[in-house]
């Protein structure tokens, strides 16, 4: 569909709002409302303009799609872009964030490196350079 124009939001299920807003907030994202609906979502954003739904009902911490050994289907990860990936280990380390992962993608014409870090929840977030 020629219509769609990029991503609105992610959405992230999370056992505890405080938790989570102070981790997010470590990052660089302004906490905008929450939680209200049915299924009680705060609404958290990044001056870049991404947008992440935080779903506040989940029963416990840990990551089904990534750390049991069979495989589900689903959304494993959100990657954000950086223009400076080393300034954000640098930032990461900092704040007491650990890396729970490097990679480095460069292959033929394709260079990236990216790092990956995870959420109270144990969500995975990728911080991608290209």
């Amino acid at each position: 569909m020629k219509q769609i124009t990029g991503i609105n939001h992610v959405g992230l299920r999370v056992t505890d709002l405080d938790r989570t807003r102070a981790f997010y907030e470590k990052l660089g994202f302004i906490f905008l409302l929450g939680p209200l609906g049915p299924e009680p979502v705060a609404i958290m954003e990044h001056p870049s303009g991404v947008n992440i739904n935080f779903i506040v009902n989940a029963n416990r911490s840990g990551n089904v799609l990534m750390d049991v050994p069979e495989k589900h289907p689903g959304y494993t990860h959100v990657a954000l872009n950086v223009t400076d990936l080393d300034a954000v280990i640098n930032q990461l380390e900092r704040l007491d964030i650990g890396l729970s992962g490097t990679m480095d993608l460069s292959e033929g014409p394709v260079q990236a490196r990216a790092v990956f870090i995870r959420d109270p929840d144990l969500n995975v977030i990728e911080l991608h350079q290209a």
